[in-house]
């Protein structure tokens, strides 16, 4: 057998009807000398049986946990799936030591996962599973810090395949707010540039979490706006984040018509290459613009592409000259300064997958503040370690 000890689930009410959010805030870590979680950042192992994988219940879970991006030069799934079966107590070792997993299976089955969960099950909780009862179930830090291991039980395989469908956009919000905390710790251990993130504050009002690496190109202040670029060039990649504001709108004029005109209009003024070429949206692929809250306040999320253009000798057109990568954008309104905010991640990383890049950008998005910011009025993050 995989696991000898028999661990029960909660009591039916937690696992069935507190929300999934306020479950996975649960399990800090504070005295916990354990080894941190390891594998690479982005992914998630699927514990499940083969047959079940390419049925229906992986194909459900593929879509709804992992589905494709394809605002990216091409095409990425969310996050990358791993999948093993619980074959041995080696492979159960494995699954230990790792950051991301999800645990899955019918109770119907006589696989090993499905013995795996019914030994953790009470029998109150696998009645209700059985009678038809979907159940998703954090176990934060389970074997190692830093750690987010989810088990998913149904009745059957057709019912599993309707959980993932009904709970797989809640995985995969739990699995990224981790994913991100995580890569902050990751990001900002070593030495800050906390000079010039203290200069962007008494200059600006805001600030934010500046990698030792990033230099500042352009920090540029009107009456009413104000603008900074930062930049991190490395060999072969490249990563500029853009923080404008003005106090020239109000929330009920952000639009996505106006996030992209004014995305357009800061990169042609200020990212430029060669040949008169300029940064712009490219409008040609998917461009994704959502109503989303942003660090408490009311804004919009964008993900898409950007290509280097020159004018075209038409007047009004542009014509591309290469180059290019993904950019992530987050647009808000910020009522105690009365400011509507952009912050704009953007990546060039050729030889690459994308997906961390763009990580690495919204990790440094959600470190935004301004003056009159304070630790109480943040929303309290899920415990990484």
């Amino acid at each position: 057998m995989i696991a000898r000890s028999v661990r029960s689930w909660p009591s039916l009410l937690w696992v069935l009807f507190v929300p999934l959010v306020s479950l996975v805030l649960l399990g800090g870590c504070e005295g916990d000398y354990r080894p941190r979680a390891g594998g690479p950042e982005g992914e998630i192992t699927v514990v499940m049986d083969s047959s079940l994988w390419t049925g229906a219940p992986g194909k459900a879970l593929r879509d709804n946990v992992a589905p494709w991006v394809e605002t990216l030069p091409i095409s990425e799934r969310f996050f990358q799936l791993r999948h093993l079966e619980l074959a041995s107590e080696r492979t159960f070792d494995r699954v230990k030591d790792l950051k991301n997993v999800i645990i899955a299976a019918p109770l119907s089955d006589s696989s090993n996962e499905a013995t795996f969960l019914r030994r953790r099950l009470s029998a109150d909780a696998e009645e209700a599973i059985r009678g038809g009862q979907q159940a998703v179930v954090p176990k934060p830090n389970l074997w190692r810090r830093s750690q987010r291991i989810f088990y998913v039980a149904a009745a059957t395989p057709d019912a599993l395949a309707e959980t993932f469908g009904a709970r797989g956009q809640q995985l995969r919000s739990a699995f990224t707010d981790v994913t991100l905390q995580r890569m902050e710790r990751e990001m900002y251990e070593e030495e800050r540039r906390t000079a010039l993130e203290d200069s962007l504050m008494q200059r600006h009002g805001v600030s934010l979490n500046v990698q030792h690496d990033f230099q500042l190109a352009v920090d540029t202040t009107t009456a009413r706006e104000g603008f900074v670029w930062l930049r991190r060039i490395l060999a072969r990649t490249r990563r500029e984040f853009l923080v404008y504001y003005t106090d020239k709108i109000g929330p009920d004029e952000i639009t996505p018509q106006w996030i992209h005109a004014t995305r357009d209009s800061l990169t042609r003024r200020h990212l430029r290459g060669n040949v008169q070429g300029f940064v712009h949206i490219d409008y040609r692929r998917a461009l994704d613009t959502e109503q989303q809250d942003f660090l408490d306040r009311y804004g919009f999320e964008t993900r898409g592409l950007w290509y280097m253009v020159i004018p075209k000798e038409d007047a009004g057109g542009v014509q591309p000259v290469g180059g290019g990568g993904p950019f992530v954008n987050f647009t808000f309104y910020d009522q105690a300064t009365d400011r509507v905010y952009m912050l704009d991640g953007s990546v060039f990383a050729p030889d690459h997958d994308k997906m961390d890049f763009v990580r690495q950008m919204v990790v440094m998005a959600r470190t935004f503040r301004t003056a009159t910011d304070t630790t109480a009025s943040r929303a309290p993050s899920v415990a990484a370690e």
